[in-house]
């Protein structure tokens, strides 16, 4: 398999640009996790909270059922 000096650049070459594709891609990636673990943690604050107040709201006193009452027009 002897390659003249010429093709073997002309290889590393192209090995050296996906090589910084696939780097680059990476990073995207990476990044597109960090984001959607932070919607993620967003999301669990908000669904405690969201129970908390529910707990809450049942402890105050007969529990609501928003279907129950009337919209102010009537």
């Amino acid at each position: 398999m002897d390659h003249s000096p010429n093709e073997l650049a002309e290889r590393l070459t192209e090995l050296e640009i996906k090589s910084s594709y696939a780097e680059d891609l990476l990073e995207q990636l990476n990044m597109t996790i960090y984001r959607q673990q932070q919607q993620i943690d967003s999301l669990i604050l908000q669904v405690t909270q969201l129970k908390q107040q529910s707990q809450n709201a049942g402890q105050d006193g007969a529990a609501r059922n928003l279907r129950d009452e009337l919209p102010p027009h009537y």
